[in-house]
């Protein structure tokens, strides 16, 4: 028999508990994961099986359970509260920014990174790098900060570390399936996937736009793999740093001036400052300038100016290599169209991205291009902004290399979603009501030496147990895998 379609039929959500899909399908439960038990008491097996991923499981949970429960007192009582807690969340007006900042509603952060690691079942991160990209989102959601996130859909993801018999790192890379994510393609004032392009050497680049909620904040995520793109352009966006020079050029090229197309030109926003989080995304900073030439027809000194006014880079590593540089080459093959709209010479183009005074052929650094022209430029600690101020010296040569205007603000943590559930309801229950909003208030913690001795050691004891139920459940399962 030949199948040429596959037809698939999803439970119904009874009315009373519908609430189920529309948090299912926001990040605010990576870090409230209260909302997660309810599965767990829908059917604990299939949770598991699940990996623990909402949306999947609602897609595969048995009718009659979901029938079941939306008739248990019990069980509804704690739906119940969650739905309170999250539309509370969503709809209130009474956030950080709102009461320190009331003259700038109408601001808005435009965030681009490269990856962002926001829940384990979505792998568009690598480390460091991504977790705070997601923290970040996650922080500007509680404070009620007004940001619009930029990203790239890595398909691929980031690879799969998995050690074979002999102890060796071997990668794998898998195709996530957006079918069972929190993601939702963007669609168009016709109704249809949005899809927007930006320009190649002799061809478009064409790219689906999907839509990540994350609390308040709203991720935009770029895809290439679609039907208009030949096959190689399909790649641009399947892993996360993945391929050569050439591809991250490309992924660069796609996140940086795609991305300010996206949130200009299609979703008619209007940000007040674009924020770079490591030197991925600078691209943008040509894509801003090229824009004002057009739209005030000024010259590319006062719109770099203006670029500048707009733009805040932060830099992450504090050592040269950890700076993509492309060939002089490959930057032309794919700009070479592009300078003579910004009113500007093959080397004066070429230059933005190099240190003043080098020869013309030492490559085209993206961090520099960042520091050239951002307004304001950090590194991520006290330490890190004097070590980043001496590397970067070289760029502002006429003033000592510890007086280079880049400043710091030191990484921090989004709170919630690194605390055990377990000690965020000791929390709950010794601090203060609400004590989530104002975590950045030192009274709010005046009230943790309250809680006894033995409540923090059981929940620290219960967190190791599971710790090392979890090494030694990796452990065995590796072994037997490997075994010959």
């Amino acid at each position: 028999m030949y199948i040429f379609n596959r037809i698939t039929v999803n439970p119904q959500l009874p009315k009373r508990i519908e609430k189920l899909s529309e948090i299912a399908n926001n990040l605010w439960w990576s870090w409230n994961t209260e909302f997660l038990r309810l599965f767990q008491k829908v059917d604990k097996d299939l949770w598991e099986q699940s990996n623990k991923n909402p949306v999947k499981f609602l897609k595969h949970v048995e009718q009659g359970r979901l029938e079941k429960v939306a008739k248990d007192t019990a069980f509804l009582k704690e739906y119940d509260k969650v739905v309170g807690n999250f539309e509370g969340y969503m709809n209130s007006k009474n956030t950080w920014f709102s009461n320190q900042y009331p003259e700038n509603r109408k601001d808005l952060i435009a965030y681009f990174s490269a990856e962002y690691g926001l829940d384990q079942t979505i792998p568009i991160y690598s480390g460091g790098l991504g977790i705070l990209s997601g923290d970040h989102l996650k922080s500007a959601s509680d404070l009620g900060i007004p940001l619009v996130a930029v990203g790239l859909l890595y398909k691929n993801g980031y690879f799969n570390q998995k050690i074979n018999g002999y102890g060796q790192q071997e990668t794998e890379y898998h195709n996530i399936d957006l079918y069972d994510m929190p993601i939702n393609p963007v669609k168009d004032e016709k109704g249809e996937d949005l899809t927007i392009f930006v320009k190649f050497p002799k061809r478009r680049l064409y790219l689906k736009v999907w839509e990540i909620n994350v609390g308040r904040v709203k991720l935009y995520l770029l895809d290439s793999d679609i039907e208009k793109n030949n096959e190689e352009d399909r790649d641009v966006t399947l892993r996360l740093y993945g391929g050569d020079q050439e591809m991250r050029i490309r992924q660069e090229i796609v996140l940086g001036q795609a991305g300010v197309e996206l949130l200009t030109k299609y979703l008619n926003l209007n940000p007040t400052v674009y924020h770079m989080n490591e030197g991925h995304s600078a691209f943008l900073n040509l894509e801003l300038i090229k824009n004002i030439i057009k739209e005030k027809q000024v010259s590319f000194e006062v719109a770099k100016d203006i670029a500048s006014s707009k733009t805040v880079f932060t830099t992450h590593t504090p050592v040269p290599a950890g700076n993509d540089i492309f060939p002089l080459p490959l930057v032309e093959k794919y700009f070479k169209d592009f300078w003579p709209r910004l009113g500007l010479s093959r080397e004066e183009f070429l230059r933005l991205g190099m240190k003043p005074g080098i020869d013309l052929d030492e490559g085209f650094n993206m961090g520099i291009l960042a520091l050239k022209i951002a307004g304001k430029k950090n590194g991520v600690s006290k330490l890190h902004g004097a070590v980043s101020r001496e590397l970067f010296g070289e760029v502002w040569p006429n003033i000592a290399a510890n007086e280079s205007p880049i400043e710091y603000v030191t990484n921090g943590i989004h709170t919630c979603s690194w605390l055990a559930p377990k000690m965020k309801e000791l929390y709950n229950k010794y601090l203060i009501p609400y004590w989530q909003d104002n975590i950045h208030h030192d009274h709010i913690w005046e009230k943790i030496k309250n809680i006894p001795d033995d409540k923090l050691w059981n929940v620290h004891l219960a967190q190791k147990t599971k710790l090392l139920k979890l090494v030694k459940d990796s452990t065995s399962e590796r072994l037997r895998r490997s075994r010959i």
